[in-house]
């Protein structure tokens, strides 16, 4: 089962090259499950016993479904569509040498940059092109080997295996191709997308490592594809939204865009689009601001969004007494400064549903010398403020293009996503809640 879930994430990885194709990726899923797309823009319609999504910049989805009895709170799962990356500029072509075109690009978010090095990349986005009146988005995704960065000799910089600062804009630069690729770049991108190039005015695109996912191993216990974080939450709050048979309190299948680079966007964490559509769906189901409130009062989110397990050759670097491991369960990720939102409350919560779901579940904390990242739960809780515990599988070589994970984490996630979305948590009265 765990292998077959593997396989299942590879496609949708390989299917989601960017953000925008994830969104599209999970918008196929959802049709096809009968999910009825709703418009920022439009007025909603929602019934008791419907099941609705809506996208917002083509990046971020939110889904749902309503009770056929009346709901007492909400389940969120919230992930991520994006990875680090690198964003293709305008105007991006640069002639080398009167032999060489390279792309002028800019780092999104932050990777490790040494493993971009040597591999065949390509590159996916959207479009926004002029039909008639309109303006129309359109995925791109040129999809073959077209670009690589790389490397420089060993013997013309002997030093390089003891540390290289790079610099993006001379070092991190992909080749595309010799002097006849001049002037051709849009070309390519608009045959890909199947439009006139004079017809595309605006882009948004991005690089992606090509290489497919693996699974290996002495027992096959590991795998390694790019863009684990965070498509790995994605793939398991989807699966799991979508198994979850219905409970007393609405499901929410949450992936915002953005977080890679602090969510300070439309799209992002930091934004209203969860607030507008949590508060849009009691609107339309005839709740007051009071109810609202007191729905989310009985409501959790799980902030799902992958974090580090033990290196074998840098174990120093981990917490002395919280130390995950690969396929050891989800992680529950606590941090003092609040990076990651998890109070005992909330932890308490989601280790009862781990129990119920009979899923392993293990503790995460950065070693107190070691400066952490943060996430979506914490950014989030600005505009929708409820009880989040942030949890993740345990991945080795976090912000590489090819990441590595535990084999049986994602089938442990996804069994925890079932159950979660399944159960609704109540505050009965001060102090005492119940989960079932």
């Amino acid at each position: 089962m765990s292998e077959k879930l593997a396989g299942e994430l590879f496609a949708f990885i390989k299917n989601s090259p960017s953000s925008f194709h994830a969104a599209e990726t999970m918008r196929k899923e959802l049709e096809s499950c009968g999910y009825e797309q709703l418009l920022e823009s439009r007025d909603w319609n929602l019934k008791a016993g419907g099941k609705y999504y809506v996208i917002r910049n083509a990046s971020a989805l939110i889904a749902f479904r309503i009770p056929n009895k009346n709901f007492a709170g909400f389940q969120i799962m919230a992930s991520h569509s994006d990875s680090p990356t690198f964003k293709i500029k305008e105007n991006p072509e640069i002639e080398a040498e009167g032999h060489y075109v390279k792309l002028n690009v800019e780092k999104y978010g932050g990777m490790l940059c040494a493993p971009w090095f040597d591999r065949p990349l390509s590159v996916a986005g959207r479009l926004m092109v002029k039909e008639g009146n309109h303006i129309v988005s359109k995925l791109v995704n040129i999809d073959r080997d077209l670009l690589m960065i790389p490397n420089l000799a060993i013997h013309m910089n002997r030093e390089a295996n003891d540390g290289i600062k790079y610099h993006a804009q001379k070092d991190m630069l992909p080749l595309y191709g010799d002097e006849t690729a001049k002037g051709s770049f849009m070309e390519q991108i608009a045959e890909a997308a199947g439009v006139d190039r004079q017809n595309i005015i605006g882009k948004d695109l991005f690089l992606y490592n090509r290489m497919p996912g693996s699974i290996w191993g002495a027992n096959n216990e590991y795998m390694s594809v790019g863009k684990l974080d965070d498509l790995q939450c994605a793939f398991a709050s989807l699966k799991g939204f979508l198994q979850a048979e219905e409970g007393e309190s609405i499901p929410v299948h949450c992936v915002l865009d953005n977080e890679e680079v602090g969510s300070g966007t439309r799209q992002g964490a930091a934004s209203t689009f969860l607030y507008d559509t949590l508060a849009g769906i009691c609107e339309c189901m005839g709740k007051t601001q009071q109810q609202y409130r007191r729905l989310i009062a009985s409501s959790l989110m799980l902030s799902a969004d992958n974090g580090h397990g033990v290196h074998p050759n840098y174990s120093e670097k981990a917490c002395p007494t919280n130390r995950p491991y690969l396929n050891g369960g989800i992680m529950i990720k606590y941090s003092a400064n609040q990076k990651y939102t998890t109070d005992g409350l909330a932890a308490a919560m989601f280790k009862e549903i781990c129990s119920q779901a009979e899923v392993p579940y293990q503790i995460y904390l950065n070693h107190s010398d070691v400066l952490g990242g943060s996430t979506l739960g914490n950014i989030s809780g600005t505009q929708v403020a409820l009880n989040t515990v942030d949890i993740g599988t345990a991945l080795l070589a976090m912000h590489s293009p090819y990441e590595t994970g535990g084999v049986k984490d994602t089938e442990y996630l996804v069994r925890a996503a079932r159950k979660f979305f399944e159960v609704s948590v109540t505050e009965e009265s001060y102090g005492v809640y119940t989960v079932k």
